[in-house]
C-alpha cells in the first residue's frame, strides 16, 4: 500500500459562547485542519490540527501541506520514517510552534492508515492495556461563571455521566476560589474527582498560598500554577504542596517533556498531541514519563488521545472537551464507572462526517 494523496479540508467551528481564557482573549472558535491521506488501496487516514480564532489558519495549513512530499509514495507500514526524517527537515526553523504541529496532523493521520489496514484499533495496534479509560469533563466551569452557574453545570456532568472534572481558578481573590471550590465540591460530592486549572495565572507565592487553602476539597490535581516554561518554579510549587501538580500541555516535543521530568516540575505530566509532534511524540513523552514513574493525562484531542492512552502503561485519565465533536461521526461512550470506551473499530475509531465538515468548511 502507498500514500497517493495529501487532501486537506479547513473547517471553522464556532463555540457556543466565548470562553474567557488570560493572555489568549476571549475564544470564539476552533479552526482545524483536516488531514486526509489517500491510497491506492482506497484506505484514507485522518489527522487533525488547530488554531484558535482563525489566527494564523493560513499559515498553520500551508505548514501542514509542506510536508506533502514527505509522504507521497510513502508505505504507512513505514510510518516512522516520515517522523524521522519530518524532525530533521524542521530544523532550520526549530522544534516548536507551527513546524512541529505541522508534522503532527500528518503522522496522526499514518498512524489510522497503519491501523485501518491491520483492522485494528490504533491501541489494541501499539498493544492496548486496557479497553475503557477514567476521563474528566473540561471546559464548561470557567471563571466567568457565578456559583449557581458553576453548581449547575457540574451537577449537569455528573448527570451525564462524567466521574470526574476541572474547573478555573486563579482569575479571583483567593477566598473567592475557595468559595468557589468549595461550591464545586458540594454540587457534585464526595466521590466525582475534581481538578483546578490556573491557566499560567499565579505567581510561585500566589500557588502555594492558593494550592493549602484548596487542599482541604480533595482535588486530584493543580494545573498549570504559573507560566509553563518556568519548570524550576513549577518544582518549588510541587515541593510545598501535598495536592499534585499537573504540567506539561503547554510544552513542545518529548524533549521539553523530558526537561520537566529531570526538574520534577510535575506529579503529572499532560502531553498535548499536536505540541508532540503527532502520536509518535506523544507516546515517548509517555514512555520517558513513565521512566521517571510520574502518570501521564492528555490534553484535548479526545478522538485519537483516548487509543494512545490506552495502551500507555501509566495514563490514568483522559480529558474530554468537546471542541472537535462537530465534525465526527461518533461520540464518546461511557461505561457504568463513567470510564471512556475505547472503540474496537480500525483506526482512530472516530472518523469525520463528510455533512458536517461540508457544512462547517470554511470560506
Amino acid at each position: 500500500m502507498k500514500i497517493t494523496r495529501l487532501r486537506t479540508e479547513v473547517v471553522h467551528l464556532p463555540f457556543s459562547s466565548a470562553i474567557k481564557q488570560e493572555g489568549l482573549g476571549d475564544l470564539r472558535s476552533v479552526d482545524c485542519v483536516l488531514i486526509y491521506l489517500e491510497t491506492d488501496a482506497g484506505l484514507i487516514g485522518e489527522g487533525l490540527v488547530f488554531a484558535l480564532n482563525k489566527q494564523r489558519l493560513s499559515s498553520l495549513h500551508e505548514m501542514v501541506r509542506s510536508f506533502e512530499p514527505l509522504v507521497a509514495g510513502l508505505d504507512p507500514e513505514l510510518g516512522g520514517s516520515f517522523h524521522a526524517r519530518a524532525w530533521t527537515g524542521i530544523g532550520f526553523f526549530g522544534h516548536a510552534g507551527m513546524t512541529i504541529v505541522g508534522m503532527a496532523g500528518m503522522d496522526a493521520a499514518i498512524l489510522d492508515l497503519r491501523a485501518k489496514a491491520c483492522t485494528m484499533n490504533v491501541s489494541r495496534l501499539l498493544g492496548g492495556c486496557r479497553d475503557a479509560v477514567p476521563v474528566y469533563r473540561s471546559v464548561g466551569l470557567g471563571h466567568d461563571y457565578s456559583i449557581d452557574e458553576l453548581q449547575r453545570a457540574a451537577a449537569g456532568f455528573v448527570k451525564e455521566g462524567f466521574r470526574g472534572m476541572k474547573m478555573s481558578v486563579g482569575k479571583h481573590a483567593p477566598k473567592d476560589d475557595v468559595a468557589r471550590v468549595r461550591a464545586v465540591r458540594e454540587a457534585i460530592g464526595p466521590d466525582i474527582s475534581l481538578r483546578a486549572d490556573a491557566n499560567q495565572r499565579l505567581s510561585v507565592p500566589q500557588a502555594i498560598r492558593l494550592g493549602r487553602m484548596i487542599e482541604p476539597f480533595d482535588l486530584a490535581w493543580l494545573e498549570e500554577p504559573v507560566r509553563y516554561y518556568d519548570h524550576a518554579a513549577e518544582a518549588s510549587i510541587a515541593a510545598a504542596l501535598d495536592m499534585p501538580i499537573a504540567s506539561g500541555e503547554s510544552e513542545y516535543s518529548p524533549r521539553g517533556i523530558l526537561q520537566m521530568l529531570q526538574q520534577r516540575s510535575a506529579d503529572i505530566v499532560m502531553p498535548d498531541l499536536q505540541r508532540m509532534g503527532g502520536p509518535t511524540g506523544f507516546l515517548q513523552a509517555a514512555h520517558l514519563a513513565e521512566a521517571f514513574d510520574i502518570p501521564v493525562s492528555s490534553h484535548l484531542f479526545h478522538e485519537m488521545s483516548l487509543a494512545l492512552l490506552a495502551a500507555v502503561p501509566n495514563a490514568i485519565v483522559l480529558e474530554y472537551a468537546p471542541w472537535f465533536e462537530p465534525v465526527y461521526r461518533e461520540r464518546i461512550e461511557l461505561n457504568a464507572q463513567g470510564h471512556a470506551v475505547v472503540p474496537k473499530t480500525p483506526g482512530w475509531g472516530y472518523s469525520f462526517d463528510p455533512s458536517a465538515v461540508q457544512r462547517y468548511r470554511a470560506g
